[in-house]
């Protein structure tokens, strides 16, 4: 679905929504020298990028990169990178979610919802909510994702050009910055690694790998997108800091204004602008930010449903993890995991709110990087294991700069970056409290199930389970299969088909026959032609079903939508399962399925099977008449 357009923009917006909660964390430690950390971990994420585009394009799975890293290691390896990536999806829907009350506030001066501890419970209120609204829908969020990806950056836009014109300061920047003192080196330790929150989302772009139309080209897109990325945060940081200088080893963009940065820079610029103006700024920065916040934390929850979906599939979780619910295409238990854990940290962490920098934000942040830095340094070590294990493996885009070495190739920005975020790993479980234990701890807990579930499915630990073969789906069990049955060779293979089943799972078959009436004419009008049509299509389908031994009854219904039609007599004959047929016509046009079939995919109460049939599968017969789209179908 994805063109290279979309794929920078959607790469944009998941990456640079970071800054709406980062910023103020941040620069809480880095104080004046926010911006050097921001664009020393920014050139890093970059060097990281590189790997990260070999492996996408090389397995571009719905998992991300969990696949690449199974393939280059085994399934313990997988597992532990699979496990510390929900961690981390969980922790960014936990910070989107508790700075939406914020901003929010912010926009509207609505202070109540800022202050400790409503912010939290709306927090776990906003969780609940995106579950629920994904669990009932399957939202298009690419086209979204363009849309407000766009809008965050027409935003950081603004306050990068108001705040150069109207705030920036050259002395307000670098008058507080005394290195050793103003920062410490011990601060300038804790800062580097809560800077890798500033550039979240990376893996949920490679979970979007399998939605381009061309894998090939994302790397341009990847790259042209973090680095528009790295240079906007550098600029909001020096505009920020511009705003408010440190003074006294603090800046009250990391304290009064940590939990909203952006619009603690709106604040700044009010008095510089016209007062309608000002109001305009900060309602229009504020909803953005929500948008933007609500959007990634979104996002967030649908990519842990697709890595606990992969460990589902392939025995590291348990089973249903790995099933979809056929709506909405997620794990309910995935959602129901989302609300448990996502809500915990948020209340668990509460009492930190009041407890100095080492806040609630803070500990979430902390956590975060001890699950990123294994991500990054494990996918940098497979890219660099598969070029020895796999020369030969198909890799649309590699590395650069690699050289001979070992009796093979060994791609020195991936050895570099391995040992680069291997190096902020070992500062962060130095100088993070809750990276050093509740990093191991989360680790500990996920290996205890991965040993369960194995040990449950009959599985060894370091035994490759293949995920054709995982699911042990229960088969499932048609009672009743409805067939919307028309006259000719589609029909009779549709008819077939639901006989095969019916056969094998001891089920009966309704068919009905719909017979759409215009609009010009009544329901009740006389339509002898189309009876006389209907009673031979439903006389050779009980042939057919008396030949086989399948009970069949068969009735024809009037109607004005044959979608409506269709979806109604499912309700009405408590059907398990229809099988519904596809012309190969509608795949030469923008849409794949004709919109009957896409109507009845989307609002059939049951299992849906197409019977689709390849162009020329019926050599000599007409071309059937174009259908029509009734306006409840078209809706």
């Amino acid at each position: 679905m994805l063109g290279e357009r979309d794929f920078f923009s959607i790469a944009y917006g998941e990456v640079a929504s970071s800054i709406y909660f980062a910023l103020g964390i941040v620069a809480a430690k880095a104080l004046g020298l926010t911006p050097a950390v921001l664009l020393v971990v920014g050139a890093l994420f970059l060097l990281v990028a590189l790997s990260y585009a070999e492996a996408i394009t090389s397995t571009p799975e719905a998992g991300g990169t969990v696949s690449y890293v199974r393939r280059a290691f085994n399934d313990v390896t997988c597992f532990v990178i699979g496990w510390v990536l929900l961690l981390d999806y969980l922790i960014v829907i936990a910070l989107t979610t508790l700075f939406v009350p914020h901003y929010l506030g912010a926009a509207f001066n609505i202070s109540i919802i800022r202050s400790f501890p409503v912010d939290s419970l709306v927090a776990v209120g906003l969780v609940l909510a995106l579950t629920l609204m994904r669990l009932a829908f399957r939202p298009k969020l690419y086209r979204f994702g363009i849309v407000l990806a766009a809008l965050d950056l027409v935003t950081q836009l603004v306050l990068i050009v108001l705040g150069m014109t109207m705030l920036f300061s050259w002395h307000s920047l670098t008058s507080g910055v005394h290195l050793g003192s103003s920062p410490s080196w011990g601060s300038l330790a804790f800062a580097l690694p809560l800077a890798m929150l500033a550039f979240t989302g990376i893996e949920t772009v490679a979970n979007l790998a399998k939605e381009s139309r061309d894998p090939e080209k994302l790397p341009r897109s990847l790259f042209s997108a973090i680095g528009t990325v790295i240079a906007v945060y550098v600029l909001i940081a020096v505009v920020g800091l511009s705003a408010f200088p440190v003074e006294h080893g603090t800046t009250a963009l990391g304290t009064e204004w940590r939990r909203a940065p952006l619009m603690g820079i709106v604040s700044a610029l009010s008095p510089h602008m016209n007062s309608l103006l000002a109001t305009a700024l900060r309602v229009f920065v504020g909803l953005s930010g929500v948008a933007i916040l609500l959007l990634a934390g979104t996002t967030a929850i649908s990519g842990f449903a697709r890595v606990a979906r992969t460990l589902g599939e392939r025995r590291m979780l348990p089973a249903p993890f790995g099933r979809l619910y056929h709506r909405t295409l997620v794990s309910p238990q995935a959602l129901v995991a989302v609300v448990l854990i996502a809500g915990g940290l948020l209340i668990t962490t509460e009492p930190l709110h009041h407890s100095g920098l080492e806040g609630q934000a803070t500990f979430l942040a902390s956590l975060f990087s001890f699950g990123v830095l294994i991500t990054f340094s494990v996918i940098q070590l497979a890219v660099i294991r598969l070029r020895f294990k796999e020369p030969g493996f198909r890799r649309p885009y590699r590395v650069p700069l690699s050289i001979r070495a070992f009796g093979g190739e060994l791609p020195l920005p991936a050895l570099l970056g391995a040992l680069l975020t291997t190096f902020i790993f070992v500062l962060t479980m130095i100088t993070h409290p809750a990276a050093r234990y509740g990093g191991p701890l989360w680790l500990a807990i996920g290996l205890v199930i991965f040993w369960l579930v194995r040990r449950q499915r009959g599985t060894g630990l370091l035994e490759q389970a293949d995920s054709g073969d995982e699911q042990e789906l229960p088969e499932a069990r048609f009672a009743t299969i409805l067939v919307p049955m028309k006259m000719g060779d589609i029909g009779e293979e549709m008819m077939a088909t639901a006989v095969r089943i019916a056969q094998e799972r001891n089920a009966s078959v309704v068919v009905v026959n719909v017979i759409e009436v215009p609009l010009e004419q009544s329901l009740d009008d006389p339509l002898e032609q189309e009876e006389s049509l209907a009673a031979e299509t439903l006389a050779e389908a009980q042939a057919l079903a008396d030949e086989n031994d399948v009970p069949m009854r068969g009735y024809s219904v009037r109607t004005r939508s044959i979608g409506a039609a269709v979806v109604e007599q499912a309700r009405e004959v408590g059907a398990d399962l229809i099988v519904i047929g596809s012309g190969a016509r509608w795949r030469r046009h923008s849409r794949f399925f004709s919109p009957t079939v896409e109507y009845v995919l989307r609002k059939a109460p049951c299992e849906v099977m197409i019977v689709s049939f390849p162009e020329n599968a019926f050599e000599g017969l007409p071309e059937p008449a174009p259908e029509e789209t009734s306006p409840s179908e078209a809706d």
